[in-house]
């Protein structure tokens, strides 16, 4: 059950549903977009866990320095946990949906070391466009996860950038998240379908399109 008050972001509010797919086209709009959000959490004492591409550690810093944020102090009191994507969700070069459900579980609200009232996660998803195999699990996790973050008041912000992925799986990233920002402006999706149903349908045309190919050979 959602306890807290609304957050301001990209020139909306979330309020009770926050697992938000973000929409970028460039790494200025990324960070023009995301700052204020961020900076904002680490001022009223939000959990900040960012997740980044292995090389986009140290320039993500230098945009928090040059917002303002102490991320060193931050990381030393515990409010702030960078990490890296390919280390958090392809553990022995594989996605495993249930590992990844487990590992949010522990990252959201009540289970996270610190007593801070929320975390404002931020997860740059460009991992998944360079093993196409690993599309169809995220997009059942993305599904999926939105179980967990009903019940919790963190702030998920998934990132993803329109020119490495294609046009089918980014309907389906939308299908899967009750909010998107797209133009810098977040809104309700209009295409967000509820786990269950997604699920079912997706998972039935994942296996006609194994039937498809089978029958084709």
């Amino acid at each position: 059950m959602k306890t807290t008050s609304p957050i301001s972001f990209a020139g909306s509010q979330l309020a009770e549903t926050r697992h938000v797919c973000a929409f970028f086209h460039s790494e200025e709009e990324e960070y023009r977009v995301l700052l204020p959000f961020i900076k904002e959490g680490f001022e009223c004492g939000h959990k900040a866990v960012h997740v980044v591409n292995p090389d986009q550690r140290s320039e993500h810093l230098r945009r928090l320095a040059a917002a303002g944020i102490d991320s060193a102090a931050a990381e030393r009191n515990g409010q702030f946990d960078l990490r890296i994507n390919r280390e958090i969700y392809l553990q022995d070069g594989s996605f495993d949906q249930d590992r990844m459900l487990h590992a949010f579980k522990q990252i959201a609200s009540g289970k996270a070391a610190g007593g801070f009232p929320l975390s404002r996660i931020v997860c740059r998803m460009d991992w998944a466009a360079e093993g196409k195999s690993h599309i169809h699990d995220l997009i059942e996790f993305e599904s999926r996860v939105n179980d967990v973050w009903e019940h919790h008041d963190d702030a998920v912000i998934c990132t993803y950038y329109l020119g490495k992925f294609g046009g089918d799986t980014v309907i389906d990233i939308m299908r899967t998240h009750p909010m998107i920002i797209i133009g810098g402006i977040l809104q309700r999706s209009p295409f967000f379908v509820p786990p269950g149903e997604f699920l079912r349908e997706f998972r039935g045309r994942q296996a006609g399109r194994g039937a498809s190919a089978s029958a084709g050979n």
